[in-house]
């Protein structure tokens, strides 16, 4: 068995493009948060769940290479969801992790309805962004019995 490190392991150009495009990705999704300018609230509140949920489902295929893209995407828009209505509880304990800037960033601060379009919207994208990778990599052979 080869290291998951080893350019001869099956998963490592699917996991090398992973890893790249988390590392596009992460800034990006930064500067939706910390934009400043014309659209600012909706970039920074609304907008920024799509790449939001895109990460989730990249960070879960990089852990799971086996894992479907349709089932990352699945279990990450439901995760996003239940974080979203958790948004709505405010023990003392959320509220301390919420004043961190991690905190903020994972947990949210506050509840929108408006947000679920943009984590529908940001699940399909991260689906379609999962399944070019395979394709790419030639993976979409490995996951096809994981359909």
């Amino acid at each position: 068995m080869t290291s998951p490190f080893s350019p001869q392991h099956r998963f490592f150009q699917y996991r090398l493009g992973l890893f790249i495009s988390i590392a596009i990705l992460v800034p990006f999704g930064l500067f939706t948060k910390f934009y400043r300018g014309p659209g600012q609230s909706w970039l920074n509140d609304s907008f920024g769940g799509i790449p939001y949920e895109i990460f989730w489902i990249l960070l879960v295929v990089v852990i799971w290479p086996k894992v479907s893209a349709k089932s990352a995407a699945i279990g990450v828009l439901i995760a996003t969801c239940l974080l979203e209505f958790l948004q709505l509880w405010h023990p003392q304990f959320l509220q301390a992790i919420r004043a961190t800037l991690p905190g903020r960033l994972v947990l949210g601060t506050t509840f929108v309805w408006s947000d679920f379009p943009y984590y529908f919207i940001g699940c399909f994208l991260g689906w379609l962004w999962v399944k070019a990778l395979q394709h790419y990599t030639g993976k979409h052979k490995i996951n096809s019995s994981i359909q």
